[in-house]
């Protein structure tokens, strides 16, 4: 292909992109009221938690509401629901120079692309943003300070955590792309791990919404935990370049023992120690 030939076919990527964006707009559009519901209950909770009375969000200004429930909030939702739609776009403007047994990794590459951006989105919405919007707001408390939360700086709070551990969340499959393309070597990634552990916790305490080290190590630990997942990822791919297989007999029986020596952990600290299972974080409780 020449060069404005790449270019049309980009150009035609791009607005299949953005029609599947468009589907996914209007189907959020009715459920608007339905889905800003669901986004404004963490800080329902967080009020709630710290005795705020009545525990609602502010509207001030008369087209807050209309531009947030009924266009901002569809948006963030049909960029969501469309990511695989887009990543798949994103994998036919690629593969064309890939090798065809490397054109084979493309579903389980859209599929893993999709579902950690939305496990990413899962995991700021269930912990992350619950637990630090409740540290955020009780910060003043006790000082002659009720929180009094908006909903344009409330809203725009939830959408910079949700596609920021998002997009984090994506670091296995750039990791695995990077190895696809041959620009980085698995082994060269462990060997320097130490830097990448650096980066990620720096990018953790600029990412998280509050200051303190529970909630940097909240984004912190899943992150080095995807990074090595991205390593293992590119290191299967090495090999089945090489033509060689994983022990995953040898992996598996490791994991099984790794796990049930967490389960009778857990077993004791329930029946001896008298702790508690719960349906939140941290899921164990005296």
């Amino acid at each position: 292909m020449s060069f404005l030939e790449h270019l049309e076919e980009l150009r035609t990527r791009i607005i299949r992109a953005l029609i599947g964006i468009a589907v996914a707009f209007g189907a959020s559009l009715t459920f608007s009221n339905q889905l800003w519901n669901f986004v404004c209950q963490p800080a329902v909770v967080a009020l709630k938690t710290l005795k705020v009375n009545p525990p609602v969000l502010i509207q001030i200004d008369p087209m807050e509401g209309f531009n947030i429930i009924w266009f901002k909030l569809p948006v963030l939702c049909a960029i969501f629901l469309s990511f695989p739609w887009i990543v798949y776009q994103v994998w036919a403007f690629v593969s064309p120079g890939l090798y065809r047994r490397e054109r084979r990794w493309a579903a389980p590459f859209i599929v893993c692309s999709g579902g950690l951006f939305l496990l990413g989105g899962f995991f700021a919405y269930f912990v992350v943003f619950r637990y630090g919007l409740t540290f955020l707001l009780g910060i003043g408390l006790g000082n002659n300070v009720v929180p009094m939360v908006t909903m344009s700086h409330y809203f725009d709070l939830f959408v910079n955590v949700m596609l920021g551990v998002g997009v984090v969340f994506e670091l296995p499959i750039l990791i695995f792309f990077l190895t696809l393309l041959r620009i980085v070597k698995p082994s060269f990634l462990v060997q320097h791990s130490r830097y990448a552990i650096l980066i990620i916790f720096i990018m953790a305490a600029v990412v998280t919404p509050t200051p303190d080290v529970f909630n940097m190590m909240l984004f912190a630990l899943p992150m080095c935990i995807l990074f090595y997942v991205g390593v293992f990822a590119g290191y299967l791919l090495v090999l089945n370049r090489e033509n060689r297989r994983f022990p995953w007999g040898k992996a598996i029986t490791i994991v099984v023992a790794v796990l049930l020596l967490l389960a009778g952990v857990l077993y004791i600290a329930i029946t001896r120690y008298h702790y508690k299972l719960v349906p939140h974080w941290p899921f164990l409780t005296h």
